[in-house]
């Protein structure tokens, strides 16, 4: 659990390239800034942690681009103590980002091998959100609502699901579309049936799978 000034450096230098592609929310920048991303890699590939790019993080799956990560949390627009269920925990460097941000936690992995991975990393780390080994698309409907749901995934379509465990007056930033690229949508929950979407530019994303492995 090494984090040397070097990497130190490296992440301020991330944080001012992520500023300049637009990203304004201090708390983030912040949280960018304070959490080591190159932990969440192979050693082998600590070079590439501080690069503003996606990475490959085993079981088929990625480490998604810090400016990405920080795009999707800006857009979900979380306060402190809020419920947070996060659909895909990957290699945990998203989850470590909201908790900084003093956010609630609830977050699911299909994956088993990556569920095991981040689970024990984040603690070590000394997060401690709700984790879960499961379909992503099934949410966690015991624990809803949920103030914000965050999909970590492209989903072919908007998880109809999921909308259901978020509380009114909540939002969900899902990308959505196919394997050549989705379409970063926010949907905010305005009444029992009621949500109003909005669309937020071109992303890509490796696919929201259904069932565990």
């Amino acid at each position: 659990m090494v984090d040397t000034y070097r990497h130190k450096g490296l992440r301020q230098k991330l944080v001012e390239t992520i500023k300049e592609k637009g990203i304004k929310d201090t708390r983030i920048l912040e949280a960018i800034g304070k959490v080591p991303r190159h932990l969440f890699m192979e050693s082998g590939f600590v070079e590439f942690a501080y690069r503003d790019q996606a990475f490959p993080i085993g079981a088929g799956q990625t480490i998604s681009q810090p400016y990405t990560v920080a795009f999707q949390t800006e857009l979900l627009q979380v306060e402190k103590h809020q419920k947070v269920l996060e659909v895909g925990t990957g290699s945990g460097y998203q989850a470590a980002i909201l908790m900084e941000l003093g956010v609630k936690v609830y977050t699911i992995e299909r994956q088993r091998e990556l569920y095991l991975k981040s689970r024990t990393l984040l603690h070590k780390m000394g997060y401690k959100p709700y984790f879960f080994y499961g379909d992503g698309y099934l949410g966690q409907p015991s624990f809803a609502p949920f103030d914000k749901i965050l999909i970590t995934a492209g989903a072919p379509e908007i998880p109809r699901e999921l909308l259901s465990q978020l509380k009114i007056g909540g939002r969900m930033v899902v990308p959505v579309g196919g394997s050549e690229g989705q379409v970063m949508m926010s949907v905010d929950r305005t009444g029992e049936n009621d949500y109003v979407e909005n669309e937020h530019g071109y992303f890509a994303f490796v696919p929201l799978l259904k069932g565990k492995q």
